[in-house]
């Protein structure tokens, strides 16, 4: 697992090429496209690069434009909007083949008291007693799965609820699942805060598309995600466990929402997340 970790943080190790302007690159085994949680998370490390320390990332609002050619390297361009005195924004357009694949605009603010309070999280199982990815990958596939679904990965995601993911048509649009980077990050703040955003983009579509019976991994419906939002309200670990509690409000127009809850084990809320994605049916 030390060497799946080194990958992801290489990922997020950006090469600057010039004054706000950085280069990225996709894992040697990634698939058909880029994965969108990999360009919000390098786009987070690019913005982060060009603020102070001592001013977190406290939101960012990303917008997916065009598919990430996995075999080709990611510039990120960054726009410092505004620096005040309590909040720094940025814009990041990340271009490929001469063309915008995405665009984000992040506000970073230095640390405040203020008022206090959140929704408290669910009643789940401990993590320990779930299964691993590869084993529910066993439990749809049998001895078939998928070279690709069987491996181990940098993020270690236990779904509190179903076994496996076989759809059932009229299941609520609601999941919560276990997450933890798989072995001991760097105590860097922005490191944590760029995982976050890097597994947040995992699961969000299968809660909307739980009710329908559909999945993206039988072929029954095509996904991409649209958009994705992400506000921070407290520092968090994100090589310890944290549950993601997530539910679809709403499917409509080939396009569904799904939000989130990011908690940690001792019950604090981390962030919440939002996702619009594009939901079509294949044949």
């Amino acid at each position: 697992m030390a060497e799946l970790l080194s990958e992801l943080l290489e990922l997020l190790d950006l090469e600057e090429l010039e004054v706000n302007i950085f280069r990225g690159h996709s894992p040697p085994d990634a698939r058909e496209r880029v994965f969108g949680g990999q360009v919000a998370a390098q786009a987070l490390v690019a913005a982060g690069r060009t603020v102070p320390e001592d001013r977190p990332p406290h939101s960012l609002h990303c917008y997916f434009l065009r598919p990430g050619d996995v075999d080709v390297p990611i510039v990120y361009f960054v726009d410092r909007i505004r620096d005040g005195r309590s909040f720094t924004t940025r814009r990041v357009v990340a271009i490929q083949h001469g063309e915008a694949i995405f665009n984000m605009s992040a506000s970073f603010q230095v640390a405040e008291e203020g008022l206090v309070h959140q929704m408290p999280p669910p009643s789940v199982p401990d993590p320990e007693a779930l299964p691993r990815f590869a084993e529910r990958a066993r439990r749809m596939f049998g001895d078939r799965v998928p070279e690709w679904l069987d491996r181990r990965r940098a993020i270690d995601m236990r779904w509190c609820e179903p076994s496996d993911w076989r759809p059932a048509p009229g299941e609520r649009p609601e999941q919560r699942v276990w997450m933890r980077a798989d072995g001991a990050l760097p105590d860097d703040p922005v490191v944590h805060r760029a995982v976050f955003v890097y597994a947040s983009d995992y699961t969000l579509t299968e809660t909307v598309m739980r009710p329908h019976g559909v999945h993206w991994m039988n072929g029954t419906v095509f996904s991409a995600s649209l958009d994705h939002a992400l506000w921070f309200y407290d520092q968090g670990r994100a090589d310890e466990w944290w549950l993601y509690v997530q539910d679809s409000p709403a499917a409509a127009g080939a396009r569904g929402l799904a939000r989130g809850m990011i908690y940690s084990r001792d019950g604090r809320l981390i962030c919440a997340v939002t996702q619009e994605v594009l939901l079509r049916r294949r044949g």
